[in-house]
């Protein structure tokens, strides 16, 4: 699969020169997340190699929208995706699932087959990890250009209702991810308590 080396040259190229500076959680960094954590989960899920392929397209894409828009970014994701992947080759229904799976990302997640299911997961995956506080931080700073008057008790209340509400697809982040994020939980809710 050499495919996948242009594609991901390109993507980050265009991640690197396009992203708005103050994109701190939807950075480039975040991109490269979601692809090793989609790698990881995906291995972990015993995904074949064509799969795997097509999910690491996905991953690369799947916030390319916000170097338009913030609203719809996961339909602009999927339309820049769809003319460049063309351009690479893919065929239309490679181009479909892989449009199919970012569609996953988006909140509240609903993925509707088992590769669209690891995405999602890998997307958020740092709920269920030590690294929780400091993408959440990243997100919040984010926010806070679009609401410049968000306190930060406000966000720990949408933290916390969002928390509350999401759960993970793939049985690896069930097992190994969800007892963490109720950890992560209960620091929010913790923190809520002091407001």
């Amino acid at each position: 699969m050499d495919k996948f080396l242009p594609i991901y040259n390109k993507v980050i190229s265009n991640l690197e020169q396009n992203l708005p500076s103050w994109l701190h959680y939807h950075c480039l960094e975040h991109t490269q997340h979601v692809l090793d954590k989609v790698i990881y989960i995906a291995k972990k899920e015993k995904v074949g190699e064509k799969e795997l392929f097509l999910l690491k397209i996905a991953a690369l894409y799947h916030d390319i929208g916000f170097i338009i828009n913030r609203e719809n970014h996961e339909e602009l994701s999927c339309i820049i995706a769809t003319k460049e992947l063309q351009e690479f080759g893919l065929k239309s229904e490679e181009i479909e699932q892989i449009c199919e799976m970012m569609k996953a990302t988006e909140i509240p997640q609903k993925p509707t087959s088992h590769l669209a299911a690891i995405l999602a997961d890998a997307d958020l995956e740092y709920l269920g990890t030590d690294d929780f506080l400091e993408w959440s931080e990243k997100l919040y700073k984010e926010l806070l250009h679009y609401q410049p008057d968000l306190s930060e008790d406000k966000w720990n209340e949408i933290q916390y209702n969002f928390m509350s509400s999401h759960h993970y697809h793939t049985s690896y982040c069930k097992q190994n991810r969800e007892p963490k994020k109720l950890k992560n939980l209960k620091l929010i809710k913790n923190k809520l308590k002091k407001v």
